[in-house]
């Protein structure tokens, strides 16, 4: 019996190691990635000169690293409250919940920030699809692409109702719908597309394939009630 269960030992031990690699990796990525964010307004931020670290780009990041922890701890505290109660995959649920905010909330921040003359130039709406994408540029597809990628992401696997690609599709061309309008009506100085939302329901929707292994695919009892107990033995 033993030696069945030897064999299995290294490749775990393996396996392992190989994840490991790659957390450390990705992690050492994504510091190269923000160092230029992090090392221009760390200072102001520390300083206590709240503009420009919560007004532009590089603010955003860095306090959306610095909260980073806080949503862990949150995650950690709502697992622990729901495994207490009885409630089925605690860590599932609060972490899809967790990572739906804190993924979403800096790019909305980052949308509805304001352009050069607020309220005094004239809203402005593009209705062409397709043509505002060479306006974009690179740099700006991927970050439409990413401002709804958590929600579509985690929303199916919180929501049993919306674990289907049409209905995250819907999910996320109407926030941004709202998005755009909320822009339009506040004459932020920015342009309302019909490509921005194409763009960000397309990010929703690739975001959710990445996490389709881990959808419900049967309904459930309502997800915050504790489990039954079980039937007695007839």
């Amino acid at each position: 019996m033993n030696h069945d269960a030897s064999p299995s030992a290294p490749p775990r031990r393996t396996r392992g190691t190989v994840l490991l690699g790659l957390a450390v990796l990705g992690v050492a990525s994504a510091l190269f990635v923000v160092r230029g964010p992090l090392m221009m307004s760390a200072p102001r931020c520390m300083a206590g000169r709240w503009h420009g670290c919560y007004d532009t780009f590089n603010g955003v990041v860095l306090m959306t690293l610095v909260a980073l922890p806080l949503a862990v701890l949150v995650a950690w505290a709502l697992a622990r409250r729901r495994r207490a109660a009885g409630v089925r995959s605690p860590w599932r649920k609060s972490l899809a919940e967790v990572g739906m905010v804190h993924g979403t909330v800096p790019f909305l921040w980052l949308t509805m920030m304001p352009g050069a003359a607020p309220g005094v130039a004239p809203a402005r709406v593009s209705l062409v699809p397709l043509r505002d994408l060479v306006a974009m540029g690179s740099l700006g597809i991927v970050g439409n692409l990413l401002v709804f990628a958590s929600l579509g992401f985690f929303a199916p696997m919180r929501f049993a109702a919306l674990a289907s690609l049409p209905r995250i599709l819907a999910l996320g061309a109407g926030c941004s719908v709202l998005v755009e309008t909320a822009q339009y009506v506040l004459r932020l100085d920015r342009v309302s597309s019909v490509d921005d939302v194409l763009v960000n329901a397309t990010g929703a929707v690739l975001a959710g394939l990445a996490s389709r292994r881990w959808w419900r695919t049967t309904a459930e009892v309502p997800t915050d009630r504790p489990r039954p107990a079980m039937a007695q033995a007839r």
